[in-house]
């Protein structure tokens, strides 16, 4: 399993983690089998989706803060509410199907790691794991 480490700059970012994913899987030099992206934070998620347009993360972000907002009925003291339901809402892992030593994603597709209350030094982990019949 790999660890690794990064700093968001922005209450709520993007941050585009597909090369990290793909160098772990090709560290292992896994050909074929699976490989969990997992965050271990109640306050940030794993997605993936669109990484050509940056203006997909913005609209995600624009749809969430409008169904999910910064201030509300909340009752959590802290007052980051909001990024524990956004967090819950994405998820904190997706899987992906390792295909020719490399994570089988769509053309337009990356992994992104999704800060919903930064900036902070966060952590995410990748397991990869070999398929028994390669």
């Amino acid at each position: 399993m790999q660890k690794y480490q990064l700093r968001t700059r922005n209450r709520v970012e993007f941050q585009d983690i597909t090369a990290s994913v793909a160098d772990a899987i090709r560290s292992q030099q896994v050909d074929s089998g699976l490989c969990v992206v997992y965050c271990p934070h109640t306050t940030a998620a794993i997605t993936i989706n669109e990484n050509a347009d940056p203006d997909v993360p913005r609209d995600i972000n624009a749809f969430m803060n409008s169904t999910i907002p910064h201030r509300g009925d909340y009752r959590h003291a802290e007052g980051n509410s909001d990024s524990h339901i956004k967090a819950a809402y994405v998820g904190p892992s997706q899987t992906l199907i390792i295909h020719a030593g490399r994570p089988l994603l769509g053309r337009w597709q990356g992994v992104f790691f999704c800060e919903f209350d930064g900036p902070r030094d966060r952590t995410f982990y990748v397991k990869v794991m070999k398929d028994p019949h390669e």
